[in-house]
């Protein structure tokens, strides 16, 4: 998918040999690497070791994360970003980020600093990526319909990252149910997890439809565009995932026949969505195997292969656990096998990347 001219980035006036300002796309890689950990720790089937490999995998992330923020902070470059019609959708990849590592501090964290400290953790990284989330959720819908001008072939599956972020805010919230104050505060969490869920569910498929209809009435994509497609996958597999999580939440949160109904939701609904995105993930397939054929240049956007497969993981595991089908326990262990494979791929290249990049000068240009 070539990006049109009207999205398309003013070439930088510096220097070509000089490195890059920090884009807001690298923080896919705290994702990528933390819902590896994640995924690991809501398998449905356990394995010897993996736990304790997750728990390192998870803290690579918190480190990672840390860096992330420092440099891109420091550098000063978000409203240059927000003017780019490109690069401001991938401004929901650092509150992604933020919730995906406090996430794992519940599920992994736990085991080296403690549960309270893992929850104090959560608690300030979750409200943090809500709250950006929240605005880029809003923010960058504005921006699109006030600010930026786009060709009839622009859509691609960057457009979901800015409302993605609510319902990665309302899985990962319903982890937090438990520890919240008994009471209204502990409904007020649950239901504004539900109202998230449903801000980005329905973002969500506006969007969808609007890449679908630019992938077949113009060019098939080509080059490093093409891993965001699977950016929809990632999205439904969420949703998925989110319903599941808030109906275990719901039980002694919601009266009595609303908690069965958010069983009943996560499981008839969850199957129904989870089949639509396994016709996106054999969409993504097919034209990623059809340009990696022509040559798929190595880009940031190759960690948007990671966090759908990840979700997707999370998602089939979510559906095996509450049905008990055998074929989706399996079929979660193949996807996660994949998922790893896949990060260790993507992780290596952009080691070398990164590296390369490093021993160049800063120029004021967006990567």
């Amino acid at each position: 998918m070539q990006l049109s001219r009207a999205t398309r980035p003013s070439p930088p006036a510096s220097d070509s040999t000089a490195r890059p300002l920090l884009g807001p796309t690298w923080f896919a890689a705290v994702m990528g690497t933390g819902i590896v950990a994640n995924a690991a720790a809501t398998l449905p089937r356990t394995f010897p070791g993996l736990r304790t490999a997750a728990t390192v995998v998870w803290a690579g992330a918190g480190v990672l994360l840390v860096v992330l923020v420092a440099r891109y902070l420091r550098q000063r470059a978000i409203r240059s970003h927000a003017a780019d019609p490109v690069t401001v959708q991938f401004l929901g990849a650092p509150p992604m980020g933020l919730l995906t590592v406090g996430a794992g501090a519940l599920l992994l964290g736990k085991d080296m600093i403690g549960l309270d400290a893992a929850v104090s953790v959560d608690w300030v990284l979750w409200l943090t990526g809500t709250a950006l989330g929240l605005v880029t959720a809003c923010m960058v819908p504005y921006l699109m319909v006030t600010r930026h001008r786009f060709a009839p072939d622009a859509a691609f599956g960057g457009w979901l990252m800015p409302v993605v972020p609510p319902m990665v805010s309302a899985a990962t919230g319903a982890l937090l149910v438990p520890h919240a104050p008994a009471g209204q505060p502990r409904l007020a969490l649950l239901l504004g997890c539900y109202a998230m869920l449903g801000l980005g569910l329905v973002a969500t498929l506006l969007v969808l439809a609007m890449i679908y209809g630019r992938l077949v009435h113009h060019e098939a994509p080509t080059g490093t565009t093409v891993p965001t497609v699977w950016i929809g996958l990632g999205a439904l597999a969420q949703s998925v995932t989110t319903l599941g999580a808030l109906a275990s939440a719901a039980p002694g949160v919601l009266p009595a026949p609303y908690a069965r109904g958010a069983a009943v939701l996560a499981l008839l609904g969850g199957i129904a969505v989870w089949g639509f995105a396994m016709l996106w993930l054999a969409l993504a397939t097919g034209l990623t195997v059809r340009t990696i054929r022509a040559g798929l240049p190595f880009a940031p956007t190759w960690w948007s292969f990671i966090f759908p497969v990840g979700a997707c993981v999370t998602a089939t595991g979510a559906l095996a656990t509450r049905t008990g089908s055998t074929p989706l326990d399996w079929a979660t262990v193949v996807l996660y096998s994949a998922l790893v494979l896949a990060w260790l791929v993507v992780a290596g290249r952009s080691l070398r990347h990164v590296t390369r990049h490093m021993r160049r000068p800063v120029r004021h240009a967006v990567d």
